[in-house]
């Protein structure tokens, strides 16, 4: 394992999630937290034993201290600019039922949305083992999206890894809009993540229209379309039926765990963390996909969109009882 940390950039925000399911219009109490895909992402790999950097940017307010103060607190080495002239974004969690939830984000103009390609200083891309993006980063401004251009731009010189999760959030942008953006970003990654319906947005025309995404063969077909020449790694993330993997022309299919689902949010972070660990260790696809599989159920397990990351004791635990989540 190389010791050169993951890099990881994007918004961390300000999270409120009410204190039982119902709406927040008529819930009297809520819980106060932090998260965002990329330090979920961050703190998982932590977790794991990988050395991993977060960079972003947070305003000067107690959600930012807040949000520095955690990260760092779970070994993530923080690269955060203070910025005097926004706020901390913010995002609410409203609990439907139990596994379900609907998000608020209060994020326009937010310190985390003036991400620039500034902020990334020298070295820091190119000492990386990998640096991993989302594709929620280069929707939030045109500043960020230059700092997602200008990061893969020089790990591509410097021989790094790239790893990019499709994560498209409608509420960011129309999906003509995120499928050029994204799909610009993915074409230059090593290792891009996506459920079938994600990776369908950013296919070329034609695959995009795909009558059965989640059926095997029709998957298969989509990755072919993203990758024809078979020079990346394309993952397919599909919750608790598993996930596939396509590189060098094979097509691996591994299959998922059935738990008891208290929490969704922040499981295909726990994934792709899962899979980045075994990733900077050369592991195989199969065992990749292995270990992805059982740190998105886990996390699936317990609520936050990042508090139930599992250690590596705790995926043995899991995987010993067979994927019960019970232990007994």
């Amino acid at each position: 394992m190389s010791d050169s940390p993951v890099l990881t950039l994007g918004e961390t925000m300000g999270l409120i999630t009410g204190g039982r399911i119902g709406s927040l219009a008529h819930v009297s109490e809520a819980h106060v937290g932090i998260g965002g895909a990329e330090t979920n992402v961050a703190v998982s790999l932590s977790r794991l034993g990988v050395p991993v950097t977060w960079l972003g940017r947070v305003g000067d307010d107690s959600l930012g201290r807040r949000i520095v103060r955690e990260v760092r607190g779970e070994g993530v080495d923080v690269r955060a600019q203070v910025d005097t002239e926004a706020a901390t974004g913010l995002m609410l969690k409203e609990l439907t039922g139990r596994g379900t939830a609907r998000v608020y984000y209060y994020r326009a103009g937010s310190a985390g949305s003036r991400l620039a390609a500034a902020d990334v200083p020298v070295g820091l891309v190119e000492n990386a083992a990998l640096v991993h993006l989302t594709g929620i980063t280069p929707l939030l401004s045109d500043s960020a999206r230059e700092a997602c251009r200008s990061v893969v731009g020089r790990a591509r010189a410097a021989g790094v890894r790239v790893s990019v999760d499709v994560n498209y959030r409608s509420t960011l942008a129309p999906a003509p809009v995120a499928a050029e953006v994204l799909g610009e970003l993915a074409e230059q990654a090593d290792l891009v993540f996506g459920s079938p319906d994600e990776l369908a947005h950013i296919a070329p025309d034609g695959a995009a229209g795909l009558p059965d995404a989640a059926a095997t063969e029709d998957i298969a077909a989509l990755v072919r379309a993203l990758d024809p020449g078979g020079t990346r790694e394309i993952v397919v993330k599909r919750g608790a039926d598993g996930a596939s993997a396509y590189r060098d022309g094979a097509f691996v299919d591994a299959p998922g765990h059935h738990v008891d689902v208290v929490d969704t949010v922040g499981a295909g972070d726990a994934f792709v963390a899962g899979y980045l660990s075994g990733d900077v260790h050369g592991w195989s696809v199969e065992k990749k996909l292995a270990r992805a599989n059982a740190c998105g159920a886990v996390m699936c397990t317990m609520p936050g969109d990042w508090e139930a990351a599992p250690t590596p004791s705790e995926l043995e635990a899991f995987l010993a009882s067979g994927g019960d989540p019970v232990q007994r």
